[in-house]
């Protein structure tokens, strides 16, 4: 009896491995039931040659692998809804850092939310949104966030500078995990006033790590409106009334992304570029 190929035996035991994986895809959430475990199985049964057949490849468990699976499944959903960004990366940037975070520290995030701001864009454009991760919709947005007043010395435009920095009044780019809620009072205007605030733990080591030290906080603010955001400490802040609905909803395991097309950052932060 002839001895079968090299080749027929890797085609058989791929056959094999998608019909295995096609059976028990019934158990899983839909938008998983066609990975690109089974596609790509598929494809090297029908064209690849067997020196490519047999190359390592990564395993379906491998973190940065799921990572940017899941990453690319996210961007698929939104990119119909979300227009106008500053950078093409700044979705894909998040959101791989909300998934690389998750699988590192799936104990912290207790909560599929993201709350997402594009620093990119004038103080005059809706630049945050807030997505539900699990079931790939948008919470809310786009909406009127401020910036940090040491980020951009007009009271007006797209802010320039971001530090981690204490003192320096700046926005500091990077992922946070939402914390406790507390009554955050603030200034504005030569007066006082408060508001429902969120604490912030920065994550993104170097780039704002000290942000829940410096005060950077997610509250309402009354220099927030419909149609502009004033300037504040560092803080993403919002409108009052938001601020009262949407803080609860992160507080205590969601995260925060704040993005900005700025180089130095975007290859350094440990999140952005996991894997």
């Amino acid at each position: 009896m002839r001895r079968p190929s090299a080749r027929t035996f890797v085609q058989h035991t791929l056959l094999a491995a998608a019909a295995a994986i096609t059976v028990g895809s019934r158990y899983v959430p839909a938008r998983q039931e066609t990975g690109p475990v089974l596609t790509k199985a598929v494809e090297l049964v029908g064209s690849a040659p067997v020196t490519a057949m047999m190359a390592p490849s990564a395993s379906p468990s491998d973190p940065t692998d799921a990572v940017g699976s899941e990453t690319k499944v996210a961007l698929d959903a939104f990119a119909a809804s979300v227009h106008g960004l500053s950078d093409p990366r700044a979705l894909e940037d998040a959101f791989r850092s909300y998934f690389a975070y998750k699988a590192a520290h799936p104990e912290a995030v207790k909560k599929p939310l993201l709350y997402f701001v594009d620093y990119g864009l004038s103080s005059k454009t809706p630049r945050g949104y807030v997505f539900d991760m699990d079931a790939l919709t948008i919470v809310d947005g786009p909406f009127m966030v401020a910036h940090g007043r040491g980020s951009l010395a007009a009271s007006d435009g797209v802010p320039t500078r971001f530090s981690n920095m204490f003192g320096a009044a700046t926005t500091s780019l990077g992922l946070y995990v939402a914390q406790e809620l507390y009554n955050f009072v603030g200034h504005a205007g030569g007066g006082t006033y408060s508001s429902i605030g969120l604490r912030l733990q920065g994550v993104s080591k170097g780039f704002n790590d000290n942000a829940r030290a410096r005060g950077v906080v997610a509250h309402g603010a009354p220099y927030v409106t419909a149609t502009r955001a004033g300037r504040s400490e560092g803080c993403p802040a919002v409108d009052p009334q938001r601020a009262k609905e949407l803080l609860p909803k992160l507080a205590n395991g969601a995260l925060v992304f704040l993005f900005a097309p700025n180089q130095n950052w975007m290859s350094k932060d440990p999140w952005v570029n996991n894997g």
